[in-house]
């Protein structure tokens, strides 16, 4: 326990802390809007599931973080993954309001959950493991002390979203803005990129176009009456 008394692990913890409240922002609107279709009494369920299970991801994650990343069409097919996930969010927003709400399955809240949050994490959690500097304690315990935050955004955003519907298509937008910066950042666009930075900006924007179009498409088509 000699590492407890390491200001150097001190200081390495509250870095990863740092870097988890910053960077799982996104993932607490992907955890909300996913958790907002279920039944109130397995939202909690569902979010704490969620938050849990991704944070076991991501600490597995963070051992082939690096070397998933320079794989060729990766960051390009989960990108393609996150912008489908938030038209599919946004295509369900008015789905069922006319004859009472109709409430999604948990299973399938926790699955979106899990596969945004490793499309989303693989280059967050390349910062995190520079914090932990090798230290597999530390990564753990900083990622577990993160868990509490996450829930928490989670459920503040779930309440935000009840009562400001706007907050779910900007949630949707987000996504489709990470999707649009994961494909952009894949590694067979890099030498595209370096060349036209503003690239990056517009495919972001362009993913958030996508999915708030799709959305709201898919989102009309599931409120037209039958024929």
């Amino acid at each position: 326990m000699e590492f407890l008394q390491s200001a150097d692990f001190w200081i390495g913890l509250v870095k990863i802390i740092w870097i988890n409240i910053i960077l799982s922002g996104d993932n607490a609107v992907v955890i909300a809007l996913a958790a907002r279709s279920l039944p109130p009494e397995q939202q909690k369920k569902a979010i704490l599931f969620g938050s849990g299970a991704a944070v076991v991801l991501r600490i597995v994650l963070t051992v082939v973080a690096a070397k998933l990343l320079a794989l060729p069409y990766l960051q390009i097919v989960g990108g393609l993954l996150l912008l489908w996930i938030g038209v599919q969010l946004l295509g369900d927003e008015d789905e069922g309001e006319e004859d009472g709400k109709e409430y999604g399955s948990m299973m399938a809240a926790v699955r979106t959950i899990l596969i945004a949050d490793l499309v989303m994490s693989l280059d967050n959690v390349i910062a995190v493991a520079a914090a932990a500097q090798g230290s597999m304690v530390l990564l753990v315990l900083g990622l577990a002390i993160s868990i509490p935050l996450v829930i928490f955004g989670s459920t503040l955003m779930i309440k935000l979203m009840e009562r400001f519907p706007i907050i779910v298509m900007l949630g949707a937008a987000l996504i489709g803005w990470v999707g649009g910066e994961t494909i952009a950042s894949d590694v067979s666009l890099r030498g595209v990129m370096a060349a036209n930075p503003w690239l990056l900006h517009a495919a972001a924007a362009a993913g958030a176009v996508v999915v708030i179009a799709l959305g709201k498409w898919l989102s009309r088509r599931h409120a037209a009456p039958a024929t």
